[in-house]
């Protein structure tokens, strides 16, 4: 099956982050397909906190899904760059997490940092798949 190695995470990482939340990105780039997914979105909201399913995850990603009523869609807000900043990657096996820091660019030129911590599968074909997506705002003292 061959090694996970940081040139594919980050490629991977990249397949990420640049996704518009389509069915066809959720497929190819998370593992629902093998299990549930320990998904928990940047601004998901309470009850709804916590995505394992592929219907979830696409409707924080694309919203319009009256199962999930407070999505709106954090993939079609017009992000214009986004960046990852790795402060880790751990590989073994045929798993890989990174932590690190995720920052979005809108339209308007204001940016939004991320912390995320992003845990991969490589499935029978050498695909890599997210299993583990965990995203939050930076802490910030009062």
């Amino acid at each position: 099956m061959g090694s996970i190695t940081s040139n594919k995470i980050a490629i991977a990482n990249h397949v990420y982050l640049v996704s518009r939340g389509t069915t066809k990105v959720i497929d190819d780039a998370y593992g629902y397909q093998f299990g549930p997914v320990l998904f928990k979105p940047t601004l998901a909201i309470a009850p709804q906190t916590f995505r394992t399913t592929r219907a979830g995850a696409l409707a924080y990603f694309v919203g319009d899904d009256p199962a999930f009523p407070k999505d709106e869609g954090f993939a079609l807000r017009g992000w214009r760059k986004v960046e990852m900043k790795n402060a880790g990657i751990f590989i073994t096996g045929n798993t890989a997490t990174t932590m690190g820091n995720v920052i979005f660019t809108d339209k308007q030129g204001k940016t939004i940092s991320v912390d995320k911590t992003l845990q991969f599968f490589k499935d029978d074909n050498g695909k890599l798949r997210i299993i583990t997506h965990h995203s939050s705002l930076p802490y910030t003292a009062k």
